[in-house]
C-alpha cells in the first residue's frame, strides 16, 4: 500500500529569505516534491506572481496539485526532469525568471515508501528510481554491471573505500542468484564489511551510490546549473540545497566559476559559506542534518 506523500521542507525560512524579493514575479521549483517550499514562495510573493513546479514523481505532483490549488492558475505543474526547465519555462512564454530553487536528493516520502526501494529499512524490490517509469533500476545495475564498473560506481558516488571488496561480494552473490531486494543487497554489503555495524549502516554508501547512478543525479545537476543561471533575470536568485558532499562540491565550483567568468561580473554569491540547519530544526527534522544551502544572484 502506497503511503501518503509526506515531506518536511528543510530550511523553509532561509529559502524564503534568499529566494524571494519584492520584485519577484516568476519562480521555478525544479524539485517540487510536496510543494512545501512552493506554497511558501507563492504565499509570500505579490498576488500576480507565478511558479513553475517540476517533478519526476507523479505522487509528488498529485500532492502538490492539491496543496497549491488555492493559488489557481498561478501554479504551473509539469512532470519532467529539472534539466529541461528552460524548455518548460519557454513553453510558458518566460524568457527569464526571478528565482529558482533546487532541493536535491530524495524526499522523506520516497525514503519511507518501501516499494520505492530507496531504503534497506524495509524488504522491497531494489528500485530507487525517482521517476517510477525510468528505464533503469538499481537491481539492473547490481546484476549487470561488471565487477570493475560496479566498484567504480560505489567508490565515485558512495565514496566508499571498500568499493572493490563490496563489488566482489556482490558479483559472487549474484552468481548464485540475482540480487532483487533491498535487504538482500544490504546483507551482501554487510558481509563484505565483515558484519560490522557502526553508527552508519555498512550499506548506506552503496545505496547512495546506486541511487545517484540510477537517476544520473550528478550529471543532471552539472547540466542544469548553467541553464538556471542563464534563466535568471537581473536580480534573480538561484538557491540550491544539497545533502551530500558530491552535490555540494558541484554547486560550490559552479557558483565560483560563475562569479569569476568574463570581463564583467554577472553574478554575486549570497552565501559565502553554506547555510546549515539550526540545532532546533535538526531536532525536529533529523534529515536536515546534512543540508548545505548555497545561493547566487544575477547582478
Amino acid at each position: 500500500m502506497t503511503t501518503p506523500f509526506r515531506h518536511i521542507s528543510v530550511l523553509p525560512t532561509e529559502v524564503l529569505a534568499l529566494l524571494t524579493t519584492p520584485a519577484g514575479h516568476r519562480f521555478i521549483d525544479g524539485t517540487l516534491g510536496g510543494a512545501g517550499h512552493a506554497q511558501a514562495v507563492l504565499a509570500a510573493s505579490p498576488a500576480d506572481a507565478q511558479l513553475l513546479g517540476i517533478d519526476l514523481d507523479p505522487a509528488a505532483l498529485a500532492t502538490a496539485q492539491q496543496r497549491l490549488s488555492e493559488f489557481g492558475d498561478r501554479a504551473h505543474l509539469v512532470r519532467g526532469n529539472y534539466a529541461d526547465m528552460a524548455r518548460f519555462a519557454h513553453r510558458l512564454g518566460w524568457d527569464t525568471v526571478d528565482g529558482i530553487l533546487l532541493d536535491l536528493g530524495v524526499s522523506s516520502y520516497q525514503l519511507d515508501t518501501p516499494e520505492r526501494g530507496f531504503s534497506f529499512q524495509h524488504d522491497a524490490p531494489l528500485d530507487m528510481r525517482l521517476d517510477p517509469d525510468g528505464p533503469t533500476t538499481a537491481a539492473d545495475l547490481v546484476n549487470t554491471l561488471d565487477e570493475r564498473k560496479l566498484a567504480d560506481v560505489i567508490f565515485l558516488y558512495g565514496e566508499d573505500r571498500a568499493s572493490r571488496r563490496i563489488a566482489r561480494f556482490i558479483v559472487d552473490a549474484r552468481r548464485v542468484q540475482p540480487i532483487r531486494t533491498t535487504l538482500a543487497l544490504a546483507d551482501v554489503v554487510t558481509r563484505a564489511m565483515g558484519g560490522r555495524h557502526g553508527r552508519i549502516h555498512p550499506a548506506t554508501r552503496t545505496f547512495q551510490a546506486l541511487r545517484i547512478a540510477v537517476n544520473q543525479e550528478l550529471s543532471v545537476l552539472e547540466t542544469v546549473i548553467p541553464q538556471a543561471l542563464e534563466l535568471l533575470a537581473p536580480g534573480g536568485r538561484l538557491v540550491i540545497m544539497s545533502f551530500h558532499s558530491l552535490e555540494d562540491r558541484i554547486v560550490k565550483l559552479a557558483f565560483r566559476a560563475a562569479t569569476l567568468s568574463g570581463d564583467r561580473q554577472l553574478y554575486h554569491t549570497l552565501t559565502p559559506k553554506p547555510v546549515e540547519a539550526s540545532d532546533s530544526e535538526q531536532r525536529v527534522n533529523p534529515r536536515s542534518r546534512s543540508v548545505r544551502l548555497r545561493a547566487i544572484a544575477r547582478l
